[in-house]
This record gives structure tokens, C-alpha cells and sequence, in this order.
């Protein structure tokens, strides 16, 4: 299933300064009957974003209208725990395209890149510039350019470059999941199996 395309981001983000947060929190497991990756989004946060009696928590921050964008800036170690797939369905699912921390959990971050989330990862310093931006002025844009490798404050100009592999960065340049990718070397790879019998 291909993916909307990522190069270059830029909008404003949602902070959720909690370090460690896990997949159950994310996604809690009760929400993981469906079987298609639609509708995870709804349940984003379930338990902290909502009542018992479903009713919104006004001081958690997706309930915040001052805060918007297709970028979430979480806390050190986001995404440990569980392994689960939905975890990054549902962070799609509601409308992100990036998560930013300064740690990922590594079957997160690679869940994450499989279905077009692009997690970039920044130092602690870094990190904790743009949380003082984004509480000083909700409306603070951030840069991600994907091509170049970098995230920038774009009122400050502040900016840091990241780390990803390249076949996952080629994938989410093209909006490739694997058998994507797959499917668009199938002249090559066709080429090399006749080649190959003889």
C-alpha cells in the first residue's frame, strides 16, 4: 500500500512533553481487534484524551485547539513497549506525518517509516528548543526536509540535522512500503531472472 509522498514538511506541531511514552499509551490493546489499518486515529491517546465516560479531558493537549499540525514533538523514548503495528497506524491514522523526540524505540521507529510516519530524531537540547517555541508561540512552524536530512525552527532558524537509513529514506520519498518498493524494480527484477537461468 503506497503512502503520501514525504520531502519536505512544514507546519506547525503538537507537544507532548512525556518522556517514555509506551505503545499501550498510544494505543491501548483493547482498540486492537480491527484488522485494517482505518480508524486507529479516533483512539489515539484513548486514556489520557478521554473520560470513562468518553467525554474529552480538556487539559490534555489533542484536545487543545491552540495546537495543531501534522507534526507531534514527544518526549525522550517515545514508542517503547510493545511491539505493536498499530501504535504508528493510529499516528497516521489522525493526521501526523512526523514524530519528533530525541529517543525512539527501534520497532517503533521502523513500524513508524513502514507506513509513511518519518520519526526524526534531534538532541536533547535540540528537543527541548523546540518545546520552549512551541509553548511560547503555539503557532511556531518547524521545517522537515527529508532530501537534506534536517529539522529547523523556522522563526529562529535554529536547525539540526538527523539520521535515517537510506532505503527507508528512498521508500519515503516515493511513498514506497516494501512491496512497493518491490513492485517498482519488477523490470529489473524480471531482467535478472532470465538472465539468471542460463
Amino acid at each position: 500500500m503506497a503512502y503520501d509522498k514525504f520531502t519536505v514538511l512544514k507546519s506547525t506541531a503538537v507537544p507532548l512533553p512525556i518522556e517514555n511514552v509506551d505503545t499501550d499509551q498510544i494505543i491501548p490493546a483493547r482498540f486492537l481487534k480491527a484488522t485494517k489499518r482505518e480508524g486507529f486515529g479516533d483512539n489515539l491517546f484513548r486514556d489520557w484524551r478521554y473520560n470513562n465516560d468518553d467525554t474529552p479531558k480538556q487539559d490534555f493537549v489533542l484536545n487543545n485547539s491552540i495546537y495543531a499540525g501534522k507534526i507531534l514533538v514527544g518526549g525522550r523514548n517515545f514508542g517503547c513497549g510493545s511491539s505493536r503495528e498499530h501504535a504508528a497506524w493510529a499516528i497516521y491514522d489522525y493526521g501526523f506525518r512526523c514524530v519528533v523526540s530525541s529517543f525512539f524505540a527501534d520497532i517503533f521507529k521502523n513500524n513508524s517509516m513502514n507506513i509513511g510516519i518519518l520519526p526524526v530524531q534531534v538532541s536533547d537540547a535540540f528537543l527541548d528548543k523546540i518545546f520552549k517555541a512551541i509553548e511560547s508561540n503555539p503557532a511556531a512552524e518547524l521545517e522537515i526536509n527529508l532530501p537534506n536530512q534536517t529539522i529547523t525552527l523556522l522563526a529562529s532558524g535554529d536547525q539540526e540535522s538527523f539520521q535515517i537509513n537510506g532505503y527507508k529514506k528512498h521508500n519515503l520519498i516515493n511513498g514506497f512500503d516494501d512491496i512497493d518498493y518491490l513492485h517498482d524494480m519488477k523490470t529489473e527484477i524480471q531482467a535478472f531472472a532470465e538472465k539468471s537461468r542460463y
